[in-house]
């Protein structure tokens, strides 16, 4: 809807970002449906586009959009675990290679690795 609104209007992904005050490759994601605005980015992207907010949040078809039926991750975790997802999903690639090993250690092992432990302890 929003690349048809911008075509609409002869705007290039480049103006329609600048117009609405994102980088160009946020306002990429944003058209392909791959991300959702804020509020107040979404109302101005609408102004720049001269197009209404439901069409473009999916709300104008007989269908609920994708994202409206889908499961929201982590929702039944317990708050400690969505706040350790929120900070893991900051994280660079190394740390989070880092972060995988450090988990993979504090897991209860089996095999060699348990009586390993078994032998140090006594």
């Amino acid at each position: 809807m929003a690349r048809e609104a911008r075509a609409r209007a002869g705007l290039t992904q480049e103006e329609a970002a600048e117009r609405i005050g994102v980088a160009t490759e946020v306002y990429g994601r944003l058209e392909r449906g791959n991300m959702l605005p804020s509020l107040p980015t979404l109302m101005r992207l609408c102004r720049a586009l001269a197009v209404d907010a439901n069409p473009l949040l999916g709300f104008s078809s007989s269908t609920p959009p994708a994202w409206l039926t889908l499961e929201v991750p982590g929702e039944d975790e317990p708050p400690a675990v969505r706040r350790l997802l929120r900070t893991v999903r900051k994280l660079k690639p190394r740390q989070l290679t880092a972060l995988s090993h450090v988990a993979r250690v504090l897991l209860p092992s089996s095999g060699a690795r348990a009586s390993h432990k078994t032998k140090r302890a006594s």
